[in-house]
C-alpha cells in the first residue's frame, strides 16, 4: 500500500497567517483579562477552531453576544465594511485576521465599484467570503454560483468577473466562457488564491496516478471541499475525513494500490500529520514483505534458497562404480551423519576456538560456524564450553556459517512481547525520541515501538519531546512480525487504568458506608469529591447542620474529607454523598448546653412579626417572641431590635424534640438589674411557631 503525500498540503499562507495572528490575539487578551470572541469561526476547520476555543477564543455569530470592551477576531474570510464598523461603535477591540488574498479581493471589488462598473461575483452565495466581499461593492453587484445563475444575468454592457479564492478553478473557466459571450466588454480578473490553484492542480493529477485517495480537512472547508470534488470525479474510491480516526480500518487492506493523501489549504499540519502517520502505521503493518529477513525466526520467514548446498556431497570416487545402488547407498549414509541446518534454527555448538573478534563453534555441519564477539551474550566462553546458537546464513559466501547468541535472546523478547500483545498485557517503555507523526520509544529488552501522536494522550499533544526520557504504560495495538515493528498506545493504557479504576471504586462503594475522599471542584450547589476512580457529590445542604452560603465557607479545595455515602445511582453514575451527618448535631445535649435561666448575649438573626430569632451557635435559633422584646408592650419588633444587633437573652424553656428554645430580653435586662419591676399586667407568652429553614436549592439533575 505505497502512498503518496501531496506536495501542496496543509495551511496555505494566508491560512496559517489567520491562525498565528488569532493566537496571539488570544494570548494578549489573556495578559490584559479581557474576554476574546471571533466573529464566526476564524478558519473552517472544527479541530483548529477548539485548539483556539481552548486559549480562550469564543466563536460567536452576532456582535450582540459580545461583552463591550471585549476583543474581537476578525476571521480569514473577512467581513463587509459596515460589519467592523458596528464592533468599534460597540466599543469592541478589533484584530483582523482576513486572508491577504481575501484583502486584495476587496479592493478589486470597491474600486470597480467606485468607477460605476457593475461587478460579477463567481463563488458560493452563501459563504462567508463571499458575502463579506459583497459588502464591500458601493455599486451593482451579482453573485453568480452555477452557469444556470450566469446565463440567467440581466444585459449588461459591461463587467468586471471575479472569484472566490477558493471556487474551483474548472468551473471558473466555464462560468466566465458563459459570461464572455454575454457581456460584450467583460473585464476578467481571475482572483483564486495561487495556493488553491495549486492544491487543485496537484490533487486532480495524484488522483490520477492513485488507486485510492484521502482528502483531509473541515467538511465545511469550501476548498477542502471542492479538492474532494476534484479527486472523487477522477478516482472513485475518494474519502473525505477530518481526523485520522475517520479512515476506515479497511481502506488500507489494499496492499497492492497506491493511496494518496491531499490536503486543504484550511487543515492544521497536525491535523494532516495524524492522517499521514496512520496511513503510514498502516502501511506498515499491513505491507507484504518483499524480502525475507535474514534473522528472523524460522517460522515467520519463507525458506531461503541454499547458497550452497546444505548437505555434504559424497566425496568423489577414484574409480567409477558399477552398480548403482552401491552408489545410492553411499550417499544416504553419509547424508545420516551430517546435520541440515537453515537459517533462524537454534542449535547447540560447542566452542573450538576463540578469538579477540570471534568465536568459533563445531555445530555438526560441514563447516563450524562463527560468531562476532558483539553477538554473544555470554562473555566468558572457555573451549570446550557447549553454548546455544541461532543460525543467521548457512554460508557467508566464503563457506562459513554465520551465528548469531544475541538472536536467540531476542527473540525471546519478543516472543515474550508477542505474548503480552495477545493477553492485552502493558509493557513498560522510556521515550526515545521525537520523530515526525509521533515518538520512538525502547520497550522491554530494548526493541523500538513507535508511538503515534494521536496515541500518546487523551488530547492532542502539541510538543512531543516532552516524553522524551520518561517512563510509561504501552499497549500493543499493531504489529508487523516480518519486519518486527510495533506500534504502542499510552492513551488506551490510560483509558483503560482509569475505567478499570473507576469500576474498582464503584465495586468497593455501599450506601451508608463512611469513606475518605478529596475535595477536587465546587460548584454553587455543592462540591465534588474524588473517592479514589470516581467523584461523588456533597450537596450545599449536606454539608453542615446550619445555613451555608458556598462550599468554600465549609471546605476547601485538596481538603481530605471523611463522608457518608447517601445514595448511589450505578446506572447514572452518581454519588450522594453526607458531610455533615458526620458531624456532631448542634441539637444534642441542648437542654445541658442551655438550661433553663441561663444568661446569654447573642445576635439578631431574623425578624418576624411574631419575634426575634437569635442565633445561639450555628445551626440552633432560639425565639424572643413580641412580648419578651422590651419591658413595655411594642407594637413592631422593628422598633426596638435590628438584624446583627447583639442582646441579652435568658432561656425561659427548651423543647428537643420540638427543637425549639424561648428566650427572653426582657427578664435578662431584669435579671440584670437593667430596669424596675415590670408593670403587673403583661401580656401573655404566646408560642410562635419556629421558623423552618427554606430548603436549599436542589442541585441540577446532570450535575456530576
Amino acid at each position: 500500500m505505497p502512498c503518496k503525500i501531496a506536495r501542496y498540503a496543509g495551511y496555505c499562507a494566508g491560512v496559517r497567517k489567520a491562525v498565528e495572528e488569532a493566537h496571539a490575539a488570544a494570548g494578549e487578551a489573556r495578559e490584559k483579562g479581557l474576554r476574546c470572541y471571533s466573529l464566526g469561526a476564524v478558519i473552517h476547520n472544527p479541530e483548529a477552531v477548539e485548539a483556539l476555543r481552548r486559549e480562550g477564543v469564543i466563536p460567536i455569530d452576532r456582535l450582540e453576544d459580545a461583552e463591550s470592551g471585549a476583543m474581537i477576531l476578525l476571521r480569514s474570510h473577512g467581513v463587509a465594511p459596515e460589519v467592523e464598523t458596528k464592533c468599534r461603535e460597540r466599543g469592541l477591540i478589533v484584530r483582523d485576521c482576513t486572508c491577504a488574498s481575501v484583502r486584495a479581493l476587496h479592493r478589486i471589488v470597491r474600486e470597480s465599484g467606485e468607477k460605476g462598473v457593475p461587478v460579477i461575483l463567481v463563488g458560493e452565495p452563501e459563504h462567508p467570503e463571499v458575502q463579506g466581499t459583497a459588502g464591500w461593492c458601493p455599486g451593482e453587484c451579482h453573485i453568480v454560483g452555477t452557469e444556470e445563475e450566469a446565463a440567467a444575468l440581466p444585459p449588461m454592457e459591461e463587467a468586471l468577473a471575479v472569484s472566490q479564492t477558493t471556487f474551483s478553478m474548472e468551473a471558473w473557466e466555464r462560468i466566465t466562457q458563459i459570461l464572455r459571450e454575454k457581456i460584450p466588454r467583460l473585464s476578467v480578473r481571475c482572483t483564486i488564491c495561487p495556493a488553491t490553484r495549486n492544491r487543485q492542480t496537484e490533487a486532480r493529477e495524484l488522483a490520477r496516478e492513485m488507486d485510492a485517495m484521502v482528502v483531509v480537512g473541515g467538511k465545511n472547508s469550501a476548498n477542502t471541499r471542492k479538492l474532494y470534488e476534484i479527486c472523487r470525479a477522477i478516482c472513485p474510491r475518494t474519502i473525505l475525513v477530518e481526523r485520522a480516526e475517520e479512515i476506515p480500518p479497511h481502506f488500507a487492506n489494499i496492499h497492492k494500490h497506491h493511496i494518496g493523501i491531499a490536503a486543504g489549504a484550511s487543515t492544521p499540519d497536525w491535523s494532516f500529520k495524524e492522517v499521514v502517520t496512520r496511513m503510514n502505521d498502516m502501511e506498515h503493518i499491513d505491507q507484504e514483505p518483499q524480502e525475507p529477513v535474514t534473522n528472523a525466526p524460522a517460522e515467520q520467514e519463507a525458506p531461503a534458497a541454499p547458497e550452497t548446498p546444505e548437505v555434504q556431497e559424497a566425496p568423489a570416487a577414484a574409480e567409477p562404480q558399477e552398480a548403482g545402488d552401491s552408489q545410492a547407498l553411499t550417499m544416504e549414509d553419509i547424508e545420516k551423519t551430517v546435520v541440515r541446518i537453515r537459517p533462524g534454527q537454534t542449535v547447540t555448538g560447542t566452542v573450538v576456538q576463540i578469538s579477540d573478534d570471534e568465536v568459533c563453534v563445531n555445530i555438526g555441519y560441514k563447516s563450524d560456524g562463527l560468531i562476532k564477539r558483539s553477538d554473544m551474550v555470554e562473555k566468558d566462553v572457555k573451549l570446550g564450553d557447549e553454548i546455544e546458537v541461532e543460525v543467521v546464513k548457512v554460508n557467508d559466501g566464503e563457506g562459513n556459517v554465520l551465528l548469531s547468541q544475541r538472536n536467540i535472546v531476542n527473540r525471546k523478547v519478543w516472543d515474550a512481547l508477542m505474548e503480552k500483545y495477545e493477553n492485552n498485557e502493558y509493557v513498560d517503555a522510556v521515550g526515545k525520541e521525537a520523530v515526525k507523526g509521533g515518538l520512538l520509544a525502547q520497550v522491554e529488552g530494548g526493541i523500538r515501538a513507535f508511538v503515534p501522536a494521536s496515541q500518546l494522550a487523551p488530547r492532542y499533544v502539541e510538543k512531543i519531546d516532552q516524553f522524551v526520557g520518561q517512563n510509561m504504560k504501552l499497549k500493543i495495538i499493531d504489529v508487523d512480525k516480518q519486519k518486527k515493528r510495533i506500534v504502542a498506545s499510552r492513551k488506551q493504557v490510560i483509558a483503560e487504568e482509569s475505567a478499570a479504576k473507576k469500576a474498582a471504586a464503584w465495586d468497593r462503594l455501599e450506601e451508608g458506608a463512611v469513606v475518605k475522599g478529596i475535595v477536587r471542584r465546587f460548584a454553587d450547589f455543592g462540591a465534588f469529591v474524588d473517592l479514589g476512580g470516581v467523584d461523588g457529590l456533597i450537596h450545599i445542604t449536606d454539608m453542615a447542620w446550619s445555613r451555608v452560603g458556598h462550599p468554600s465557607d465549609v471546605l476547601s479545595i485538596n481538603q481530605e474529607v471523611e463522608v457518608k455515602i447517601l445514595s448511589l445511582d450505578r446506572e447514572r453514575e452518581r454519588i450522594q454523598l453526607g458531610y455533615k451527618q458526620l458531624q456532631p448535631k448542634p441539637w444534642d445535649n441542648i437542654e445541658e448546653k442551655y438550661p433553663v435561666g441561663t444568661v446569654l448575649e447573642r445576635n439578631v438573626v431574623r425578624i418576624r412579626p411574631f419575634g426575634a430569632f437569635i442565633e445561639l451557635e450555628p445551626g440552633v435559633d432560639g425565639l424572643v417572641h413580641i412580648s419578651q422584646c422590651a419591658p413595655t408592650r411594642i407594637e413592631k419588633v422593628e422598633d426596638v431590635l435590628q438584624v446583627g444587633q447583639p442582646v441579652l437573652v435568658k432561656v425561659l424553656a427548651v423543647d428537643p424534640e420540638a427543637k425549639r428554645i424561648s428566650l427572653s430580653i426582657k427578664e435578662a435586662m431584669a435579671a440584670a438589674g437593667a430596669y424596675a419591676e415590670a408593670p403587673a399586667e403583661e401580656a401573655p407568652v404566646e408560642e410562635a411557631p419556629v421558623e423552618e429553614a427554606a430548603p436549599a436549592e436542589e442541585a441540577p439533575a446532570d450535575a456530576e
